[in-house]
């Protein structure tokens, strides 16, 4: 018969709870054993809420329980799971985890051996997989999974670069015309708008009193763009479309590009953008998150024009540091002038899950707050750079895509 957590003193449900979480999910069959849930009363004797509770035993079920990891019993999204190890534990503790995964449940022989790679959906849930969990790939497949890697990364900025440079130096080149009269140069865009008037609806043709060329020359660095992206275990897919977006916004010289990824810490990639890949090799996916801190840092050393800077903050705002700080620094760039967007999520897959509360303060303070695809990013970016209102844009995504 099970006893009444309630009946007990606080050591002793204290004791009881720690026996519960090391023996895991299984000791309630038992009978003798209270479930989880009538336990979390005692949950702050071991620094942790209710919710983390379950997290923790789903964490260690994985490797530890009887059946895999999981309210519904389905093995957990890797990203996520080391992301949690990296919460509730040190390194030490992390590396003896990761080596009984190994060991128990064949994760290499899963995931990472020479033989199975290849047969892998190439996807950017398995880039997502094999770059949180690299240390785990043996010696012999890391090769191969490098290669996986660049191969997925490849096709994707083969998918997006042409349209994104196509927005970008076009919207970049609006205002300019040259008066030399190249007809390669002509802006057709413009000269059939601006002669519209001389529209000859017999002989249904236009009649142009003057026509538009684009300039030959382009200017450097006409924009500063900064990607502050959230490197949190939940944000893994985010964090791969954020590094090819990246290294296609560098490829351009009219952009001055950088790319700051974080948790806890701050790691800046603006040296390897030319390399997405080597860009996800050194990201660290999982752990907490101190987006006040990546933002002050990207502030400090990438805002120089305020006004002719594109900052990109990519994060579900869940905040593990100074919420306030985060609020009066973000209003400090609105301030400023520079543009300031909020992507809740970068990727092709379902509902962002975000701090709503968080997300109504910086809409508040005029900055859109949505989920994005990378090919909405690139509407988004061109309307940015041509000084047009994004409400129409974000107004077409799914009500619970956004927010503002």
């Amino acid at each position: 018969m099970s006893v009444d957590p309630k009946d007990l003193e606080p050591k002793d449900r204290d004791a009881l709870l720690r026996w519960r979480l090391a023996l895991g999910p299984e000791a309630e069959k038992t009978g003798s054993c209270p479930s989880l849930g009538t336990l979390v009363a005692g949950a702050d004797t071991v620094g942790l809420g209710g919710g983390d509770l379950e997290e923790l035993d789903d964490t260690l079920s994985f490797v530890y329980g009887e059946r895999s990891a999981g309210r519904g019993g389905s093995k957990p999204y890797l990203p996520k799971w080391l992301g949690s190890l990296r919460d509730f534990f040190q390194d030490d503790v992390i590396a003896l985890v990761q080596k009984d995964a190994i060991e128990r449940k064949g994760l290499t022989q899963l995931l990472f051996e020479p033989e199975t790679l290849p047969f892998l959906d190439k996807n950017v849930e398995l880039v997502t997989t094999l770059v949180s969990a690299r240390g785990l790939i043996p010696d012999q497949a890391k090769d191969l999974a490098r290669g996986i890697i660049r191969e997925v990364v490849d096709d994707l900025r083969k998918k997006l670069e042409s349209p994104l440079r196509t927005a970008v130096l076009g919207a970049l080149r609006r205002d300019r015309t040259s008066p030399i009269p190249i007809a390669r140069n002509i802006d057709w865009r413009r000269t059939i708008r601006a002669n519209l008037k001389g529209w000859d609806s017999e002989r249904k043709r236009l009649i142009p009193e003057r026509f538009y060329f684009w300039p030959n020359q382009r200017r450097h660095h006409e924009w500063d763009v900064t990607l502050v992206v959230d490197q949190s275990g939940s944000m893994a897919e985010s964090v791969v479309y954020s590094s090819v977006m990246a290294a296609i916004f560098a490829s351009l010289d009219v952009l001055r590009t950088s790319l700051v990824l974080f948790d806890t810490e701050i790691a800046d990639m603006t040296p390897m953008l030319s390399d997405p890949v080597e860009v996800l090799f050194s990201a660290q996916l999982g752990g907490g998150t101190d987006i006040n801190r990546a933002v002050a840092y990207a502030q400090e050393h990438y805002v120089r024009r305020p006004e002719k800077t594109l900052f990109i903050l990519i994060t579900d705002l869940y905040e593990g540091g100074n919420a306030e700080e985060l609020v009066a620094r973000l209003r400090q760039l609105v301030d400023s002038r520079s543009k300031v967007l909020c992507l809740l999520a970068l990727s092709d897959s379902g509902r962002p899950s975000y701090d709503h509360a968080m997300a109504e303060q910086l809409t508040a303070l005029g900055i859109p707050c949505f989920g994005c695809t990378p090919r909405k990013l690139v509407d988004v970016v061109e309307r940015v750079m041509r000084n047009q209102d994004l409400t129409p844009l974000l107004a077409s995504s799914e009500k619970g895509n956004r927010h503002g």
